[in-house]
C-alpha cells in the first residue's frame, strides 16, 4: 500500500455516508417484507373480511387498520433496536439477534394491547404473522449480508481505519483485521510510537509518522476511524485528547485490547468510575454444557449412521473391489486430555502408504509445513480414495468414533503422536476438548491452511466453543463437502 494509493479523495464515502445508504436500502426491504407477510397472512387466514369484533363495547375495528399499525410498530422497533446500525451489520450474530428480539417485543406489545383493550384478535393471524415475519426478515438480512460481504472484500462499504500504537501492535491488529474484511474495517494507514514513516516491514501498511501526526494522517488518508492498538506510549490523558480532536459524528475512536481470538459471548464491558473494564469469562470444559454436547453427538451420530448406511455399504464395496487390502484404515490418534484412540476411516491409500511416508515427507516440508503432512497429488492415494477425499467420504466411519465417545461431531483436528511431539506448549490446549470429525479449521481452508492458521483456529474453537457454534460449523461443513472442498 503506497501513500498515493490511499490518499483521500472527495468521492470517498465516510462511514456515515455508506451506512446511511445501506440503512435506507435495508429499511425499504424490511418494509416490503413486513407488508407482504402481514397482509398476506391477513388475506390467507381471514380472506378479504375487514372487520374485527371487540368484546367490551359496540366497536368494530378494521383488520386492515390493525395490520397497518402492526407494520408501523414493527418498523419502529427495528429502528429503536438499531438493527441497521453500521456496528452490527455484516458480521456476527448481533444483527440477527436484534431483529428477533425487537420482533418478539412487538408481538408481546400487541398481545398486551389486545388484552387491555379487550380486542378479540384471530389467533391464527397473530401466531402465523410473527414467526413468518421474523423468518422473512432474517432471510432478507442474510441476503443483504452476502451482498455487503462481497462489497467489503473489494474495499467498499467499510470504515477507513488509521491504526495508532507501537509498530508490533499495529502490525498485529492490521493482520487480524485483514483476515476478516467482512467486518468492514479497511486499514488505510498508521502512526506508530517510533515515528517511522513509510511502509512498515513485512506488511503493506504505511506509517505517516508518530503519535503527534494523527491529525495529518487522518487528513491524508481520509480515515474515519482511529484504532488504538496499544497504550504503551498513550497515557489516558493523551487518549482523551485524541478523542476530543476527532470530528463529532464523522470520525470514531476504537480501542483494541491486547486479547485476541476471544468469542463475543465471553466478553462483557462494564464502566466503573469512567473506566471501561472488559470482563473476559474463562472457558468451561465441564458441567451442563459438556453433557449437552455429548447428547448432541450421540443423537447426531446415530441419526447420521442410519441415514448414511447405504453410502457406507456402497463405499465398502468400492474400496474392496478396486484395491487390495482392508476396507477400513485404523490409525492411532491423540484425543481428549492426551489419551490415544484408534480413528476409523475408509482406506483411501495403497496398503504400504505408511512405509512410503518418510520418502515423501521431505517433499512436503519443501511446501512450507513442518508439522502437518499435506501433499497435493499424493501418489499413495487410490482413484477411489481421491474421490472419497474430495467429498470427505473417507471420514464417514468416524461416526462410530463419535458414537463410542472417542470423538465429537465438531472439535479440533485429532493429531498423530508424532505431530504432538513437535507441538509448542500452548498448542496442547486443543486436548481440553474431544477431537472432532469436522471443525473450524476444516471449514476455513483445510489443507490450504498454514500450520499457524490451523493452530489458531483450533485454539479459537477450544476457547469459545458452544452448541450453536457447532451447528454453524456443521452447516458450513455440509456446504464445503457439497462443493467438493475436501482434503488432498
Amino acid at each position: 500500500m503506497t501513500a498515493e494509493s490511499i490518499r483521500a479523495t472527495p468521492s470517498q464515502a465516510t462511514t456515515r455516508d455508506w451506512s446511511t445508504r445501506y440503512s435506507r436500502r435495508v429499511l425499504v426491504t424490511d418494509l416490503l417484507a413486513l407488508i407482504w407477510v402481514v397482509f398476506g397472512v391477513q388475506i390467507a387466514w381471514l380472506g378479504f373480511s375487514s372487520n374485527l369484533a371487540a368484546n367490551s363495547a359496540d366497536l368494530r375495528l378494521s383488520y386492515f387498520a390493525i395490520s397497518v399499525v402492526v407494520i408501523i410498530v414493527w418498523m419502529i422497533a427495528l429502528a429503536l433496536y438499531d438493527t441497521r446500525g453500521d456496528r452490527v451489520i455484516g458480521v456476527g450474530s448481533t444483527e440477527y439477534r436484534l431483529v428477533a428480539d425487537s420482533s418478539v417485543r412487538v408481538f408481546g406489545l400487541l398481545a398486551i394491547a389486545a388484552f387491555l383493550l379487550h380486542v378479540d384478535l384471530a389467533r391464527g393471524y397473530v401466531l402465523i404473522a410473527f414467526p413468518v415475519g421474523i423468518l422473512v426478515l432474517l432471510l432478507s438480512r442474510w441476503m443483504w449480508r452476502q451482498w455487503l460481504v462481497a462489497e467489503r472484500k473489494h474495499g467498499g462499504y467499510s470504515a477507513r481505519v488509521l491504526l495508532v500504537g507501537s509498530t508490533a501492535s499495529v502490525l498485529h491488529i492490521g493482520r487480524e483485521l485483514a483476515r476478516a474484511p467482512e467486518a468492514g474495517y479497511r486499514v488505510v494507514g498508521a502512526t506508530v510510537s517510533s515515528g517511522t514513516r513509510g511502509v512498515l516491514g513485512g506488511s503493506t501498511i504505511e506509517s505517516f509518522g508518530g503519535i503527534d501526526d494523527v491529525a495529518e494522517a487522518l487528513r491524508l488518508t481520509g480515515a474515519d476511524t482511529v484504532v488504538i492498538t496499544s497504550s504503551d506510549d498513550l497515557p489516558p490523558e493523551r487518549v482523551r485528547q485524541l478523542s476530543w480532536s476527532l470530528e463529532p459524528g464523522r470520525q470514531h475512536l476504537v480501542v483494541a485490547p491486547s486479547l485476541t481470538d476471544i468469542g463475543g459471548p465471553r466478553i462483557h464491558t462494564r464502566p466503573v468510575q469512567g473506566l471501561p473494564l472488559i470482563h473476559v469469562e474463562t472457558p468451561t470444559y465441564s458441567g451442563r454444557k459438556l453433557y449437552t454436547k455429548r447428547a448432541f453427538d450421540l443423537i447426531g451420530s446415530l441419526v447420521l449412521i442410519v441415514l448414511l448406511s447405504p453410502v457406507l455399504l456402497v463405499l465398502t464395496l468400492l474400496v474392496k473391489v478396486t484395491s487390495p487390502g482392508p476396507v477400513f484404515f485404523l490409525q492411532e490418534r491423540v484425543g481428549l486430555n492426551g489419551s490415544t484412540f484408534h480413528m476409523i476411516k475408509f482406506r483411501s491409500m495403497v496398503v504400504n502408504a505408511e512405509a512410503r511416508l518418510q520418502e515423501l515427507s521431505a517433499l512436503d516440508r519443501a511446501e512450507g509445513n513442518a508439522v502437518l503432512f499435506k501433499m497435493k497429488n499424493d501418489p499413495r492415494v487410490t482413484r477411489v480414495g481421491a474421490f472419497m477425499r474430495r467429498y470427505s467420504l473417507d471420514e464417514v466411519p468416524q461416526l462410530f468414533n463419535v458414537l463410542l465417545g472417542n470423538m465429537s461431531l465438531v472439535g479440533p483436528r485429532p493429531p498423530l503422536s508424532r505431530e504432538v511431539e513437535r507441538y509448542d506448549s500452548h498448542v496442547h490446549r486443543r486436548f481440553l476438548v474431544k477431537p472432532g470429525m469436522t471443525g473450524l479449521w476444516q471449514v476455513s481452508g483445510r489443507s490450504d491452511l498454514s500450520w499457524e492458521d490451523s493452530v489458531r483456529l483450533d485454539l479459537y474453537y477450544v476457547e469459545n466453543w458452544s452448541l450453536v457454534a457447532d451447528m454453524v460449523i456443521l452447516w458450513r461443513t455440509l456446504r464445503a463437502i457439497s462443493a467438493g472442498g475436501g482434503a488432498y
